[in-house]
């Protein structure tokens, strides 16, 4: 198993599926999205490096890499391995009598420098995974709760003026055991309102269940996959606050979801149906209406069965349900994010920093209405509260260099008020600094070094300075420390004088009596 084949995030998964909710090893590869031998490889690996859940604070992923595929030690070209047809190995186990390590004999036996009979045969059963199979699902009591959308919406008049409508989406959610079912109404189906749902969801039943069964929303899915669908990272940890696993249904695959499927099909019968004559002015008027009418399903009996969905919620599913933590799931969403050269990632037109040792590195962003947390390899480097103000930054002293960090008591303001203490020309030298920097804390020192000039040259040859300076285009302290040690602030204002100055009167001048 190479390193390339599963990411950190689905190791992770795989741990947290196994050691803390002790599934098997075919639920959880169904739940991440990877064969059963490789989540039996995953698992192996992780018991000989002796790496236990939950994980340590301090192992990174670049240290769980490292442990867990470590180099190979001997590399088996392509020329040595041969070509294995597995279609012709499957063929050849139908016979009597045939088994894999006889097929692997018959294979060393053409190519010595081949492949061991572990990997052969693991090699084999991934490739087996991609058959067709079927299977007949049963139901456990608290295991499964099957999400989706319905397909019809409502109006909801948003404007009693012009009548103006708006359509509300229908999320619906039942156990897998006794059929109780949740539905309720929200405005789109993005992922703020596909996490709200799923929070509710669970208030409502009073409990969590193993597995949330998914359709293939974007939302939730970010890419479908038959094999490996990749989860929301909001999806995934709204389900590992609860302690809960996600098994996205199959693309085309209507068996995997057949609950939901009935469900959303009895939603939309006996309370949709019920609702299509009545005019709705709110959500909250719309959720109050569905939530009558969910009370009357849900105690409804069965043709067939007997009982309900709520008696057999109450006799069977409730008790197996697992208790929910003591807060609510809070809303977050992720991003990806690069340092820039300031030290600062970027979030909706704002700037946070990171310690300034990892300028120019990818991080993965967490952000809520109130925090915005900054992660690198699996391992949170800052934490902010968060802003809303645009193209402003929010600066941690101690992210800062140290030679950084002197300037960090300083402001734009601070500096600009000392500098028109000195002069007009000063305050606009200090002012084009500032702005031309991509953070202003970059041209603190280039400023304070100028104004400090001050101390060793008097106010007015700093203020010549800084003027001469704006007429050549220098902005660098540099620049003004040669003007003054050159002296030429006092040739700028020498030259100014003369220019301006009127000429005393004397025999060569001609008065305006000349030209009388």
């Amino acid at each position: 198993m190479s390193r390339s084949n599963i990411s950190m995030r689905k190791v992770k998964e795989i741990l947290r599926l196994k050691h803390e909710m002790r599934l098997g090893n075919h639920v959880i590869a169904a739940s991440v999205g990877v064969s059963s031998s490789t989540v039996s490889d995953c698992l192996r690996r992780a018991r000989n490096a002796q790496i236990s859940w939950p994980l340590q604070s301090d192992l990174d992923e670049e240290q769980l890499i490292q442990r867990l595929y470590p180099p190979s030690r001997q590399q088996i070209t392509a020329e040595n391995r041969g070509d294995l047809n597995w279609l012709q190995v499957h063929n050849e186990l139908k016979r009597k009598g045939v088994t894999l390590q006889l097929l692997w004999q018959e294979y060393k036996a053409k190519h010595p420098q081949g492949i061991g009979y572990s990997y052969f045969c693991e090699s084999y059963r991934e490739w087996s995974q991609t058959l067709e199979t079927w299977m007949r699902q049963t139901h456990k009591a608290g295991e499964k709760c099957f999400v989706d959308y319905a397909g019809a919406t409502i109006p909801i008049v948003v404007n009693t003026e012009t009548g103006e409508t708006r359509e509300a989406q229908i999320f619906v959610a039942a156990l897998g055991a006794s059929n109780y079912t949740f539905a309720e109404a929200t405005w789109t189906q993005q992922l703020p309102d596909w996490i709200g749902s799923h929070v509710r969801a669970l208030k409502f039943f009073g409990g969590a269940p193993e597995i949330f069964v998914p359709d293939n929303l974007k939302d939730g899915v970010i890419k479908a996959h038959r094999y490996e669908p990749d989860l929301n990272p909001t999806y995934q940890e709204m389900a590992m606050h609860y302690g809960i696993a996600i098994l996205p249904a199959r693309v085309r695959r209507p068996k995997d979801k057949a609950k939901a499927e009935n469900a959303v099909l009895q939603v939309e019968r006996w309370i949709l149906a019920k609702l299509r004559n009545r005019i709705f002015f709110s959500l909250q008027e719309l959720n109050a209406a569905i939530q009558e009418l969910l009370h009357e399903l849900n105690n409804r009996l069965f043709q067939k069965l007997p009982g309900s969905r709520y008696s057999q919620f109450e006799e069977l599913e409730k008790p197996a349900l697992r208790p929910l933590p003591p807060t609510p799931y809070c809303y977050a969403e992720w991003k990806k994010a690069r340092a820039g050269l300031d030290y600062h990632i970027e979030l909706e037109e704002h700037w946070y920093s990171v310690p300034y040792a990892l300028v120019k590195k990818k991080f993965d962003v967490r952000y809520t209405q109130s925090t915005v947390e900054i992660f690198y390899c699996g391992k949170r480097v800052a934490s902010h509260p968060r802003s809303m103000h645009k193209h402003q930054h929010t600066t941690i002293k101690e992210h800062m260099p140290k030679n950084h960090q002197l300037y960090a008591d300083w402001t734009p303001e601070k500096i600009e008020k000392w500098a028109k203490k000195i002069g007009s020309a000063t305050s606009q030298w200090v002012t084009k600094v500032i702005e031309s920097c991509m953070h202003p804390h970059q041209g603190f020192r280039s400023c304070l070094g100028v104004l400090n000039l001050s101390k060793t040259y008097s106010p007015e040859r700093l203020e010549s300075a800084c003027k001469r300076a704006l007429e050549i285009g220098a902005l660098t302290y540099k620049s003004v420390v040669s003007i003054l040690k050159t002296s030429q602030d006092k040739c700028s204002s020498e030259k100014s004088e003369e220019s301006t100055s009127i000429p005393d009167a004397h025999e060569n001048v001609r008065g305006k009596k000349y030209f009388n």
